[in-house]
């Protein structure tokens, strides 16, 4: 079965979200932060509007993350991003040209 869009980012976010737990932070397993984090993005892309059809969400017009959410999700994108090169390159290969 081919995985949809919005499955294949919470796949790829939950990989980004742990990278940040267990490399930056330093934990063992995941920590209840980045657990309600992870929580709290796929909820979000479970109830997008935009489905399969969405673009990232950094460039989205409807910016459905409070505030508090958006700015922890951007420290773990600018940490976890440059890095899942080396964790998941295909994942990343495919983020860069969708």
């Amino acid at each position: 079965m081919k995985e949809n869009r919005i499955e294949r980012e919470k796949r790829i976010i939950s990989k980004m979200i742990t990278l940040f737990c267990l490399k930056k932070e330093g934990n063992s397993v995941m920590c209840s932060m980045c657990l309600e984090l992870q929580r709290y993005a796929h909820d979000r892309l479970s109830h997008c509007p935009l489905g399969d059809r969405k673009s990232s969400c950094k460039n989205c017009k409807i910016h459905c993350y409070n505030p508090v959410m958006r700015e922890k999700m951007k420290e773990v994108m600018r940490f976890s991003g440059p890095r899942m090169i080396f964790y998941a390159p295909l994942d990343t290969i495919w983020h860069l040209i969708h």
